[in-house]
């Protein structure tokens, strides 16, 4: 079924505002939720709400919760999430980066032990609508382990998200989003749900062995994620587990935290003012862009696109015709609704 933006936004508010979110967190995660869903990366979107609900209900995130800041100077701050909504914690997380390195050009947030941070991609688009280029780096040390490591079959590495933002001048900003895996593990519960295969080269049994079977990814044994790349995609995961795990102190990939989803994440965040003229910066952006799209295309209605500009595509589509959801996410958010009462409160 197609249902639009603000209806999706609405009954996803409700149901966690009966869930026992304030109504500025409920408000706050249905738009990063929906999102998701409008930029076309349906695995962190919706789909998200009935896992969400449970684990709240579990003890394993913590509802209306704020930063606490472990350790602070002019550039750096490590901060303990608390436990607390990755869609509250990371804008707060990055708020704090924000306004440090518009004070000092540079900034650098250690964010440990919060709960799932949605879709990386939101925390350099933020930055970059302020102006700044970032770099994110994200583990996650406790449920989330879902990736063989090269030359393995067992589950070892989280899916490990590295992002970037560029602000553009007179522009929408390139976001680079990407995982240090093949395909994130949300995408395969929505090919589950829809009843279809994974793509190729994705997954592996808990043998070792290539599937498409997204069924398989969840049998016991379980079967693994591979990294993108080979050798160079685990390289980049286990960067990712060092900067966001060891470093900001929530942890690398860790069994004995099994039990709940804990994310970290490495912000690296700068002001293109302190390096160079913003005039001269926005220019030789410019310059660069048109440079590399005047490239002769591969095929004759083929186009170069930047990072970002997909996502920017199909936000635009999905606003007029709407956001499709598969019969077995619906009937899964509708249980939820009315499981928190959801309903009464006028989803």
């Amino acid at each position: 079924m197609k249902i639009t933006a603000d209806k999706l936004k609405t009954l996803t508010s409700s149901i966690f505002l009966a869930a026992g979110c304030q109504k500025d967190e409920a408000e706050r995660i249905a738009a990063h939720l929906v999102e998701a869903n409008l930029a076309g990366h349906d695995s962190h979107g919706v789909i998200r709400i009935t896992p969400y609900v449970q684990w709240l209900k579990a003890g394993k995130v913590l509802a209306n919760q704020s930063i606490k800041v472990v350790f602070e100077n002019d550039a750096i701050a490590v901060v303990d999430g608390q436990s607390g909504f990755g869609q509250t914690i990371g804008e707060q997380a990055m708020r704090l980066g924000i306004d440090k390195c518009s004070k000092h050009g540079v900034a650098v947030i250690a964010l440990r032990n919060t709960g799932h941070l949605g879709r990386i991609g939101d925390w350099p688009f933020m930055a970059a609508s302020a102006g700044k280029l970032s770099l994110h780096f994200v583990n996650t040390s406790g449920a989330g382990i879902l990736v063989a490591p090269f030359g393995g079959i067992n589950r070892r590495l989280s899916a490990n998200p590295i992002a970037a933002g560029i602000p553009v001048a007179g522009g929408s900003p390139m976001i680079l989003d990407m995982s240090a895996c093949t395909i994130a593990e949300g995408k395969i519960k929505v090919a589950l749900n829809k009843g279809v295969p994974v793509p190729e080269n994705c997954i592996i049994d808990s043998k070792g062995q290539p599937t498409t079977d997204p069924r398989v990814f969840y049998a016991e044994p379980p079967g693994a994620i591979l990294s993108i790349a080979g050798h160079k995609g685990y390289g980049l995961g286990v960067l990712c587990e060092v900067m966001a795990g060891a470093l900001t102190g929530g942890g690398c990939s860790d069994p004995k935290n099994a039990g709940r989803v804990i994310n970290g994440m490495l912000s690296i965040i700068l002001a293109p003012s302190f390096f160079e003229s913003e005039p001269a910066f926005a220019a030789e952006l410019r310059r660069f862009i048109a440079w590399v799209k005047s490239s002769e295309k591969v095929s004759k209605d083929g186009e170069i696109l930047m990072p970002g500009e997909i996502e920017e595509r199909t936000k635009a589509r999905r606003l007029r015709e709407g956001i499709d959801i598969d019969d077995t996410t619906w009937k899964q958010i509708q249980n939820t609704a009315k499981d928190v009462n959801a309903v009464e409160r006028g989803a």
